[in-house]
């Protein structure tokens, strides 16, 4: 039987991450750690922890109901990470009087109280563009043929949620400040592929590496409409309503889903893995960029802080530090796991 990837090298999977505003997070078992490249030109590191709660309810933890734990958890800590790094460069600095308002009748800075709306707004977005928009479009095709299009209609609503999401990559990678987070991004995937195979982490191993890699979060958003053009074959309504509460009921299945092929993806090499992840590392090419020396600097800042145990202080970079962040979950005990020790985060912690 053909070994997995993971059974090859333990180090695959054990630390996962994403880019930030001009920095990247990089997160490995419980710990967490947000580097940023300052004004100053110095790198500020803010170390955190983050216990999901996989880890204190056991049934959280069983397959696809881990998925949708995993994906609430991870949209929740994109948020506070990315609030976290416009702490650390200053942006709040000066406050207008809507800041100063908000901060008087919320006791809370602007960032704070903002960022939960912002992702509110932006999750019903997401539902609007990829699940009602596409199925109000299949609606109105079968409308104008007249006639049913059965199967069709997934595969239409599935073609449209693919070109809204490849067009509105391309829309943003055209913004300077968005260029510069997918240079970071590479930076990251660039980071964490020198520390898989093992190699020092110094900029010139690290800018040598590849830049695309397969437990991207990326490769996940494009599994996932793969599954929800499966699962629309079987909702059986025609009215874009209908459809579009069936799929939002069925959304955690398909995230569910999504995520195990994403663990699978990461622990194992097989054709079937290799053409399901083909499409999401051909996205890669426009939310990931090269980085620069600069910029690995800060990859590899995050990473080393957030593995604690394999690089000791006195072997990280000279870096300038932030205050160390509460704990996002407050731990019952830290080395509990159901199921057996404590692992490096794997998939869960690999939207990289």
């Amino acid at each position: 039987m053909k070994q997995s990837c993971k059974e090859k090298n333990p180090r695959l999977g054990k630390v996962g991450g994403q880019a930030v505003i001009e920095g990247v997070m990089m997160r490995s078992g419980e710990h967490l750690s947000v580097s940023v490249r300052s004004a100053d030109g110095s790198i500020q590191t803010k170390n955190s922890t983050f216990v999901s709660a996989r880890q204190k309810h056991k049934v959280l933890g069983f397959p696809i109901i881990r998925g949708v734990v995993a994906f609430v958890e991870s949209l929740r800590m994109s948020f506070s990470t990315l609030n976290d790094a416009a702490n650390m460069l200053g942006i709040e600095e000066e406050e207008g009087k809507f800041e100063k308002w908000l901060k008087k009748k919320f006791g809370k800075s602007a960032l704070d109280v903002l960022m939960p709306i912002a992702m509110v707004i932006g999750v019903a977005l997401a539902l609007v563009l990829f699940i009602f928009l596409p199925s109000w479009v299949g609606s109105l095709i079968s409308g104008l043929v007249g006639t049913d299009i059965g199967l069709w209609k997934s595969v239409i609503e599935g073609v449209l949620k693919i070109l809204i999401f490849v067009g509105y990559m391309v829309l943003i990678s055209l913004m300077p400040d968005i260029r510069r987070t997918f240079e970071y991004h590479g930076a990251e995937h660039k980071s964490i592929f020198c520390y898989e195979k093992g190699e020092e982490l110094t900029v010139e191993n690290v800018k040598k590496q590849g830049r695309f890699h397969p437990r991207c979060g990326t490769s996940f958003m494009f599994v996932m409409l793969l599954i929800g053009i499966l699962i629309g074959f079987f909702i059986p309504f025609e009215n874009a309503f209908l459809r579009t509460a069936c799929k939002i009921l069925l959304l955690p299945l398909t995230v569910g889903i999504g995520f195990e092929f994403l663990m699978y993806a990461g622990k194992h090499d097989n054709p079937l893995v290799r053409i399901l992840s083909a499409p999401g590392l051909w996205m890669q090419r426009i939310t990931t960029r090269e980085p620069d020396a600069s910029q690995i600097e800060v990859a590899i800042a995050s990473l080393k802080a957030a593995m604690p145990d394999e690089f000791p202080v006195e072997e990280r970079t000279e870096q300038g530090t932030a205050p160390e962040a509460s704990p996002a979950v407050e731990p019952e005990d830290g080395n509990s796991k159901p199921g057996g020790a404590k692992p490096a985060a794997s998939a869960e912690s690999s939207a990289t």
